[in-house]
């Protein structure tokens, strides 16, 4: 695993192994074993199933799709990740976001292994009858490897509870009489999904930020004031202050996280551009989040592109290039799109004090050595975007258990499951010269160690 997150994991184990508290009954030789064994679990998936899906068109051809399901590693529980419907899609990218799906799960202490799935398709390109039948197709060809207690996808990139239900139709027409309601995760209301779900990933993006930058900060503040970290001084420095926004990505990770800092009491917030695939708009005195949101629903989730929408829409805004919103003038820039949009040719140019992966891996590698280095904080994704993840494991319960909580309740859980894990990771960031990134990842790291090793799979 050449990409960012295979990186780091090796950088990870490689201070593990020179910590001596760290598996402390492993000497010499024998811990040097142990740890090439773990880098080698830890840098290759355990399965790589990939297909193409024979779909008959409404226009009368047939086409043959690429389709792809990474099993990484299942050492805390079944295969869980999302299905991206994205004609970017490739083996290699759905490789590392399985691997991403292992070290998120376990760096909240969820039950579950990782995995991923895709399509190499733009929906856009595919009328709703085609859609269906590509889920229906998808789930046939890998149904022998799906099920609630082996690999249970969710909804990502392109994807939605209306073809999680789908998908779960068709898993349960070729199971007869088997357990389905936790084959996937994702779903609508009425067919056992969880109040909160759609959600929980934007909410769980934005609370990360305002747990640090309110909540921890308050509690912990004479620790940070006596911190010789320059992220301390970073966090401390604005937590005094108002605080501009810019969102990259308007789907539902960006505009739930868009509109939880335009209602948030906490901070004083101000959401001031945000963009989608066509479009920046840009309003310096903050944007109307709720407005926007309303004329995205109207509008197959588009922005308005037209001075006309936006008076139409009575949204009082300037028109941008799309990729404008990376380079506003802003506290607090939050990626909410696709991979690799902060990169060598345009790192330079971000005038970000915090920068928060809402979406998975939007930052290479040197570019995130680079804004580090520049003493810009990294909310990386591995801690930021898990609330998907985790409402997830809830819905899984709730359709084990056939008892549903309350969105109330749901969103209280994933608060206090996120909450747990900020509580050990943030101590840890303020204190040393590392990244959150790496931090996240040792504990990561060390919890999927621990557990290896006492499944005697090291020797």
């Amino acid at each position: 695993m050449a990409s960012q997150t295979g990186v780091i994991v090796q950088q990870s184990l490689n201070a593990l192994l020179e910590d001596p508290s760290f598996l402390p009954v492993l000497h010499d030789k024998a811990r040097k074993q142990a740890f090439t064994s773990l880098a080698a679990i830890l840098s290759t998936p355990n399965h790589i199933h990939k297909s193409f899906l024979r779909v008959p068109l409404e226009k009368g051809k047939v086409v043959r799709i690429p389709a792809f399901r990474v099993q990484h590693n299942d050492t805390l529980g079944p295969y869980k990740g999302g299905i991206r419907f994205h004609e970017s899609v490739n083996e290699e990218e759905v490789i590392n976001l399985a691997a991403l799906m292992t070290l998120k799960n376990a760096l909240y202490e969820v039950p579950f292994g990782g995995g991923k799935g895709g399509v190499a398709i733009n929906p856009r390109d595919f009328s709703d009858k085609e859609l269906h039948l590509i889920c229906e197709k998808y789930v046939r060809y890998f149904s022998d490897i799906l099920g609630p207690d082996k690999d249970i996808p969710a909804p990502d990139v392109g994807t939605g509870e209306r073809e999680m239900d789908w998908m779960m139709a068709e898993y349960k027409s070729i199971n007869p009489g088997k357990p389905y309601r936790g084959s996937f995760t994702g779903k609508s209301i009425v067919n056992g999904g969880s109040l909160g779900r759609r959600e929980a990933t934007g909410k769980g993006v934005y609370f990360t930020f305002r747990y640090l930058l309110h909540d921890f900060i308050n509690e912990q503040k004479q620790f940070l004031l006596k911190s010789n970290n320059r992220f301390a001084k970073t966090a401390l420095s604005l937590a005094e202050k108002p605080i501009t926004l810019a969102v990259q990505g308007f789907g539902n990770v960006g505009s739930i996280a868009a509109l939880e800092a335009y209602q948030c009491t906490y901070l004083q917030n101000k959401v001031v551009a945000v963009s989608d695939r066509n479009v920046t708009l840009y309003n310096a005195n903050g944007l109307d989040i709720p407005a926007l949101i309303e004329f995205a629903s109207l509008n197959r989730g588009e922005l308005p592109v037209t001075n006309e929408q936006l008076s139409t829409a009575k949204i009082a805004a300037e028109i941008k290039p799309r990729d404008a919103v990376l380079y506003v003038n802003v506290d607090v820039l939050l990626l909410a799109a696709l991979e690799d949009q902060i990169h060598k040719k345009n790192m330079e140019q971000i005038k970000a004090t915090i920068v928060i992966e809402g979406a998975n891996a939007p930052i290479t590698g040197e570019a995130d050595t680079f804004l580090s280095n520049k003493g810009i904080i990294i909310i990386p994704d591995i801690l930021a975007n898990a609330g998907g993840v985790i409402v997830s494991y809830f819905e899984w319960l709730q359709g084990r258990e056939t008892q549903f909580y309350s969105e109330a309740e749901v969103f209280q859980l994933l608060y206090e499951k996120m909450k747990t894990t900020l509580d050990i990771i943030l101590p840890h960031y303020f204190a040393d010269p590392l990244p959150l990134r790496q931090n996240c990842y040792i504990q990561a790291v060390m919890k999927l160690c621990t557990i290896l090793y006492r499944h005697g799979k090291l020797y």
